[in-house]
């Protein structure tokens, strides 16, 4: 069953280049049961409208939202801020996992 992961940033420029890590990394361990994708903050509310979303990472520039996004979307939704470090390091594997253990697959 195809899982959704929405990163969430400022623009949603930098993070689409951890995007393709990810999806790099997916590939390289051999799971195809994601879509992973970027969305500047403006647009969550209209994603999560138009897709079944299963995690939001958010992005270290706008981690002053995640206590907001939480409020909003979980339980119903996984929501989560993405490592500093890995993000920097634009390391997707790491990010990819950290998505696969919040949500227990």
């Amino acid at each position: 069953m195809m899982k959704t992961i929405m990163l969430v940033c400022n623009a949603g420029m930098s993070t689409s280049l951890l995007v393709n890590k990810m999806k790099a990394a997916a590939e390289k361990i051999d799971i195809d049961i994601f879509d992973i994708f970027a969305v500047p903050l403006s647009s969550v509310k209209n994603e999560i409208e138009s897709k079944n979303i299963d995690i939001i990472l958010v992005g270290p520039q706008v981690r002053f939202k995640l206590k907001e996004l939480k409020e909003k979307y979980e339980p119903d939704i996984v929501v989560e801020s993405i490592n500093v470090q890995d993000y920097g390091m634009m390391n997707g594997e790491n990010v990819l996992l950290g998505a696969i253990e919040k949500l227990q697959l």
